[in-house]
């Protein structure tokens, strides 16, 4: 590579980190200060893909939200009544980039929840019952969605509206989660199942009764 061509090349790279680093979105930021809370110590990476209505959205202390992330409540940024705490992000929060939670009525996440990239978590999709309205005109209703504190959904994963996610549960990569997930339960596949829930005294077991049965520590007994 030319000396011209490698010295534009790493300047171009130079500004863009800088760029990054300087758009992030921190308590004190004016966008920031659009939300109904932001937390100490939480970060929103930028670039950002979309932030439609952030007065109904509240983050915690210490969240980190990745890059190209999707956050919204209500119908549009013209929408005139708003859900007070549509949009619910806890402390201490990891969620990846290129998320995206659409909020129309309330998505509660709790602490110490870690998305990986890719998940989409809405609480309302679209009807299909009127065949002479276009799907996407059908709006469904709104159906409040849970995830509880310590679970970890993995990449690609969807939430859909009327799901509640309980305390410390793991969500395979690529699964469709809806309907209620107990606590400490591994959920996969389209639909999302029960793979292996904690037994008090027992461990991790097979939701099926098979296969090997897993301590605590996730050692096989």
């Amino acid at each position: 590579m030319p000396r011209v061509r490698r010295l534009v090349n790493r300047s171009i790279h130079a500004v863009w980190q800088w760029v990054e680093r300087a758009g992030d979105v921190g308590p004190g930021t004016d966008l920031a200060q659009r939300f109904g809370t932001f937390g100490e110590h939480s970060c929103l990476a930028f670039p950002m893909a979309t932030i439609v209505n952030p007065s109904a959205i509240h983050v915690g202390s210490g969240t980190l939200i990745g890059k190209y992330s999707t956050l919204s409540v209500g119908y549009g940024p013209t929408q005139e009544v708003l859900p007070e705490r549509g949009l619910v992000v806890g402390d201490r929060c990891v969620l990846g980039a290129r998320i995206c939670i659409t909020a129309h009525e309330s998505i509660e996440i709790g602490d110490d929840v870690w998305f990986g990239q890719d998940v989409f978590v809405s609480d309302a999709s679209h009807g299909y019952q009127n065949p002479d309205i276009p799907v996407g005109l059908q709006f469904g209703a709104h159906q409040p969605v849970r995830i509880g504190s310590g679970t970890w959904i993995g990449h690609g994963a969807m939430i859909l509206p009327g799901t509640t996610i309980g305390r410390n549960v793991v969500v395979a990569a690529g699964s469709v989660v809806r309907g209620v997930v107990e606590d400490h339960a591994v959920v996969g596949g389209v639909p999302a199942r029960v793979i292996r829930r904690l037994e008090p005294g027992q461990g991790w077991v097979s939701a099926n009764g098979n296969g090997e049965l897993r301590g605590l520590a996730g050692i096989p007994q």
